[in-house]
């Protein structure tokens, strides 16, 4: 089998702002390990099972330079540059399109670049097993993951049964549910938080598009035919082909209509760190209840905040509770967690 991961890292980060900039979005910082940043974590985590040379980055023109200087082991065309962003399902297709050039048989793992997880023995023994799930029946497999909570933040996959590290079929895919209907997943034991982890052989994939997303399929193998443009992003014909995309994730486009799609759940400590508020599962708190990283914090009559502070100023907090403050050399965040999900409409009036 050959092995090939795809780590998706074109993301801008902006529920981290200010942390994270467009030019060094969340999966750049070194938010959870002070030497690490998160994709540097992503890659070495499938390091074990996969070499260097077959792991591959899917980013853009302004993120790139910044990947390359963060992943040395990478060989320097493994990253590859979209040249417009059209959602996951053109990323994925593309990504696949240059990894199948040179891996035609692959067997593709497509990782994103910014989550945590904490037992990666286990998590690179579900890949493998994936992988051979993938070969040995034609599916197209994902990792769900084993609820610990009524979440409304994520969507959910629905099986028939559910046993950890047992691949099953998924029977729908479910969008964020409302605090009721979360509750009732959970209590049925027959729901998993989709990951968005997938893996599939490429001629799997590659007819699961001419299947459900033909025009995609038909814009791809055009772009196939460009030979050494398709890597250049400001060709004119490839960009002329990515503006022909459809904006549409691979999970509305073929993985809730794929004829096989498999789940394994698992459980090995998964946290995709989507929002401020993630860091509370993360870091270890203070008497007050608090995540404090960076300058001194001193909290009077405060408990359950998350203080990010990377100016050097002390930082008081008086009388408050479930605030996120971040403190950065350019920028100032005060927000309650329930709005931490909303920061971009901070970036929306800031850029007007």
């Amino acid at each position: 089998m050959q092995l090939t991961v795809f780590i998706m890292a074109g993301g801008s980060g902006e529920r981290f702002w200010p942390l994270s900039t467009r030019e060094k979005p969340k999966q750049l910082l070194k938010l959870v390990d002070k030497e690490r940043s998160l994709i540097r974590m992503t890659v070495d985590r499938v390091l074990p099972i996969v070499p260097a040379e077959r792991i591959f980055i899917g980013t853009n023109a302004i993120q790139a330079k910044g990947i390359a200087e963060e992943l040395p082991m990478l060989p320097i065309e493994n990253i590859i540059i979209e040249p417009q962003f059209k959602d996951t399902a053109a990323a994925i297709g593309f990504g696949s399109v240059v990894i199948g050039e040179k891996y035609p048989d692959a067997t593709m793992v497509v990782l994103a670049s910014d989550h945590l997880i904490k037992n990666e023995e286990n998590f690179c023994k579900r890949i493998l097993t994936a992988a051979e799930v993938a070969e040995d029946r034609g599916a197209i497999v994902t990792l769900g993951i084993k609820p610990s909570r009524p979440e409304t933040g994520y969507g959910y996959l629905e099986t028939e049964e559910c046993y950890i590290g047992e691949p099953t079929p998924v029977v729908r895919f479910w969008e964020k549910p409302n605090l009721q209907r979360a509750e009732s997943y959970v209590a049925s034991g027959r729901y998993l938080w989709n990951s968005g982890m997938f893996i599939f052989n490429i001629a799997t994939m590659n007819q699961a598009f001419e299947t459900y997303l033909p025009k995609h399929a038909a814009l791809l193998t055009q772009i196939a035919k460009l030979g050494d443009a398709k890597r250049n992003y400001s060709d004119a014909k490839l960009n002329d082909l990515f503006s022909k995309f459809e904006k549409i994730s691979i999970d509305f486009g073929i993985m809730e209509k794929f004829h096989n799609t498999m789940v394994i759940p698992v459980d090995f400590g998964w946290n995709d760190i989507g929002s401020f508020p993630a860091l509370d599962e993360v870091f270890e708190k203070t008497e007050q209840g608090s995540v404090v990283q960076g300058s001194r914090v001193v909290e009077v009559n405060s408990s359950d905040n998350i203080v990010l502070g990377m100016s050097g100023k002390v930082i008081a907090t008086l009388g408050v509770s479930d605030l996120v403050i971040v403190d950065t050399k350019d920028s100032l965040l005060v927000c309650s967690k329930a709005e931490a999900q909303n920061i971009k409409k901070i970036l929306e009036q800031l850029n007007k």
